[in-house]
Parts: structure tokens; sequence; C-alpha cells
């Protein structure tokens, strides 16, 4: 015991390192450690936290995708309730190529004393209403014209599901609950947006199908359920099926799901319910039929021909979806193949305007509620999202950000340091639900409130009668700007509005309005 004692601590850490070198000299797996034993780790070690080293000390404010430091600040400081202004003029090049610009009326508009929106910034509902041109039993206004995007339960945690779901209640948000079915995380209180893709996950048989009865009976069973929507593709990865691996299959996750707990679970690129588009248009309207509910779907877009075999199937039958969301390549909260995230279907802003243009072509723009998804979460891109045709806007990946994460783009490990996007209890622990849905229903409001401001600076009431002459695009040609319109060759139809107060008077505006809905 005498000898050991007497051997100094740093004898044992030149013993320790001589061991890793002798290791690095004999494995064969990493031919840097072998080569330069002991310092090779150095290599790995800064490759590892090289994203977060370039994130807050090389990169500059604008400089990071998807959303740069700046944007980031943005949704942080209005969750948080802090100063969210900026100093000393823009940082931004104007001259850009793509740069929009809102055009402001000389004299704004003026509200009225008493305004509701003058009281409660939360009042903003969607200036149409799903299902009212289909007549379907239980047609759904809803009340925030910013909500809650796809993000199943499964994808994100079950402490970011009822955040989310909370933050909604406490603003007026609907909440979609992506393709991992409806669970008792999204059970606090919001509207909720049933959606299922190729898996019908909660709403599937024993074989995998989709299953009628399960459908009509999650409906009645929870009513909250105000509206239903079917994934025909996500910006992601469109034409790809999802996937959650095995890892973030939690036996809870496994019983929702009606799947097999420690197995992948990848859902099929197509779906078996329907292989084209009239027998998709017969399965929308067999749903609603049975529901009572709006029905709609989700899709990113490249090939126009369905589309125009769509509208021109909606002329002949006087029947189709009730909204339909329009996803953009950009997106993505989950895991995806690098060439499906980055090359497959187009950004949101020319996939908007491709699909809008053949239903304006067609005098359909008013038979649907259109709903934008693809990093629309701030108020200039939302409002240029509202000019193009957009009558609600989903985020996502914004939201996420507004109840703690910190882009780790480290979503597909199931290691989120941030606890929003794993299945990890203990990393699940660092979110209070209570907090975090404040923080969420903050930057909701915040979202709005600023998009109202601006559509008031433009001189308008309500962001729906925004139009394409309303928003100009940089060229990036010595600083010539051109509008929308000229842009993407089209005029939005104009969308009927009476005033704010008329739509809040609405039967079928959302939330506290459910029980009055459900007996219209």
């Amino acid at each position: 015991m005498e000898t050991v004692s007497a051997i100094p601590w740093w004898a044992w850490v030149l013993f320790g390192l001589l061991l890793v070198v002798i290791r690095d000299v004999l494995q064969k797996r990493h031919a840097i450690s072998h080569n330069y034993p002991l310092v090779g780790h150095l290599r790995y070690l800064l490759e590892k936290i090289g994203p977060e080293l370039r994130q807050y000390i090389v990169a500059n404010n604008r400089e990071e995708l998807p959303f740069n430091r700046s944007q980031r600040s943005w949704v942080y400081a209005s969750s948080k309730r802090q100063n969210n202004y900026q100093g000393f003029g823009t940082d931004q090049d104007q001259s850009a190529p793509g740069f929009i610009f809102i055009n402001p009326a000389m004299i704004p508009h003026k509200l009225e004393e008493g305004h509701p929106n003058l009281e409660d910034k939360n009042l903003l509902p969607c200036a149409k209403v799903m299902g009212e041109f289909n007549q379907r039993k239980r047609p759904y206004r809803p009340k925030s014209i910013v909500n809650i995007s796809a993000m199943s339960y499964g994808s994100l945690s079950a402490k970011a599901v009822e955040s989310l779901n909370k933050g909604a209640a406490l603003s007026g948000c609907y909440h979609n609950t992506g393709e991992g079915s409806l669970s008792k995380h999204h059970q606090h209180g919001s509207d909720i947006v049933f959606h299922f893709g190729t898996g019908y996950f909660g709403v599937r048989d024993d074989e995998g199908n989709f299953s009628m009865d399960k459908m009509i009976k999650l409906t009645q069973d929870f009513p909250q359920v105000r509206a239903i929507e079917i994934k025909l593709s996500q910006g992601a990865k469109p034409g790809k099926g999802g996937v959650l691996p095995a890892s973030k299959i939690t036996k809870e996750i496994a019983e929702i799901r009606h799947v097999k707990l420690g197995e992948d679970v990848l859902s099929p690129a197509s779906h078996t319910a329907f292989s084209n588009i009239p027998e998709m248009l017969r399965f929308i309207e067999d749903i609603a039929d049975h529901t009572g509910l709006p029905v709609g779907f989700k899709s990113a877009v490249g090939k126009l021909e369905m589309w125009e075999e769509l509208t021109d199937l909606m002329l002949k039958t006087g029947k189709g979806p009730d909204f339909i969301t329009i996803d953009g390549g950009e997106g993505g909260t989950g895991a995806a193949p690098p060439a499906f995230a980055n090359h497959v279907a187009l950004p949101w802003v020319y996939a908007f305007a491709a699909v809008y243009k053949i239903f304006e072509k067609k005098g359909l723009t008013d038979r649907v509620v259109f709903i934008a998804s693809g990093k629309l979460g701030f108020p200039s891109n939302s409002l240029m999202a509202f000019s193009m045709g957009a009558d609600l806007i989903n985020v996502a990946r914004e939201a996420m950000l507004s109840i703690g994460c910190i882009q780790a783009q480290v979503c597909h490990t199931n290691n989120c340091p941030a606890g929003v996007a794993t299945q990890k209890k203990w990393l699940q622990n660092g979110i209070d639900p209570t907090l975090k849905s404040e923080r969420f229903a903050s930057y909701a409001r915040t979202l709005r409130k600023e998009i109202l401001e601006i559509s008031h600076a433009a001189g308008y009431e309500h962001p729906c009668q925004m139009t394409m002459q309303d928003v100009d695009m940089s060229m990036g040609d010595n600083n010539y700007t051109t509008t929308l319109e000229d842009v993407f060759k089209y005029k939005k139809t104009p969308v009927p509005f009476r005033s704010t107060q008329a739509l809040l008077d609405c039967e079928h505006l959302g939330s506290k309005h459910t029980d009055l809905a459900v007996h219209a």
C-alpha cells in the first residue's frame, strides 16, 4: 500500500495517456488516430463541437441556416416577453435578390375606439371558414391566423407536445397532431387538427390500413378535433414515408400508434386508401360525410399535372378539399435524407404561387382555405404569404424555438439537448410545460400583433386584405424591385371581409365556441 501511495498523480496521468497511445497505434478503424496517436483525438473533438463553435462564435447574425441568429433571437425575445427591437437600423442587404419590401400606406388604417384588437391581440381569426362551401356539418373558423404545424408525438417529446398544446390553448391557436396520432399530451385545451399519413397511426387496423370506424370513434370521443388533414407529402421528404427510429419509440408511443415496440416505424411512401386523384376526392368526401368535419390535405409541390386534374374534378363534381396546406421544400422538423431535404420539392414561395395560380385561373380559390407552412413564422414572411393568397400560417420549427430549441440539428439522434425532440426522460426533464406554454403563447401573440400592426401600416384592418401589389421583391439588379403580382404573374382573389368583429361573432369560431359548433 505504501508503494502505491508513493506514486505521484501525474505518473498515473502519463500511464493513462500511454495506454491511449498504444490503443491508437494498434487500432485500424481511424487512420488519423493511428497516424497521430493522442493528438488525432483533437480532430474528432473539434469536429463534434464545430457546429456549436460556428453557431456562437464564428457565424454572424445573418449567416446561419435554417434560422440565423437574428431570427432565433427575435423568437426567443418574443417568447420571453423581452425587448425584441433592434437599434441603429437594418443590418440586412436590402438589394439582395428576393428581399421583401412591404408597401405602407401614406395614412395607415385607423382603429375605431373600442375595437377588439386594441383590447386583445389574441383576437385575429381566419377570414374564411373551413367546410363552408362544401356544407360540412361542423364547419370551423380558426380563432387564430397563426397555428401549430404538424409535429408528431414521437418526433417531439411528451413535454414539448404538452407545452405547445397548453400554449395553443392560452393563445387561441389550433394544434396539428402530426402523423403520430392524438395522444394525452395533445389534450390540454386547444382545438385540434387531426393529421394522418400513410401509416394511418391512430386510425389503422391490425394490417396497417385505414379504419373508418376508428376515425369516427376518435372524432366522437374528442370533440376538440375540429378538422382532419391527410398528409400526401411533406416538405422535408416528399415521396418518402416517415421514419421514427426504434430508439425514440416508447411503450406509450407504440400503443398510441398501434405499432411494435423496439422496431423502427417506417411509413409507406404512398397511401393504401387511394391511389389517384378521383379516389382521393372520394376518400375526402367519405371521411367528411362520416365525421361531419372539414377535411383537407397537406402536400409539398413539384409537378403540377395532378393539381390541374384535381381542380378540373372540383369544377366537374362541385366537391373538393376544404383546406390545403402547402408545405415548402425548406421545411422539416424531423429526420430526412439530405438529398430529399435539399433538392426535392419547391421552396414555399414558388410552390404556393404555382398551386394558387391554378386555383385562381379556374375560379376555385374561394372554395378552399389555403394554409402556408415553411419558415413563415416571422411578421414580414407571414405578410408576404397573406398577400399571395394564404389564409392561415402554420409554424413548426419557430414553435420549437419558442419553447427552448437551440437549433442543435440533432433531432434525428434522440439526443436533443433542449429536450424538445427526444424521448429520453432525463433530457425532457429540462422542460417545464407551465413555463414553456407561456413562452409559446407569448411568441404566437407577438407574431400576430406585429402582423396586425404591419397590416394597419399598409392601410388594412386584417392581413387577409393584403394584395400582391402591397409587397415588392428585390430583383438584385441595381436595387430594382417589382411587385409580387409582376413576379408570379397572377392576382390574388379578394377575400370577402367586413370587419374583425364580424369574424369574432361567427358561430363557427373555434376554442370556446366548440359546443355551439357541434350543435350547429
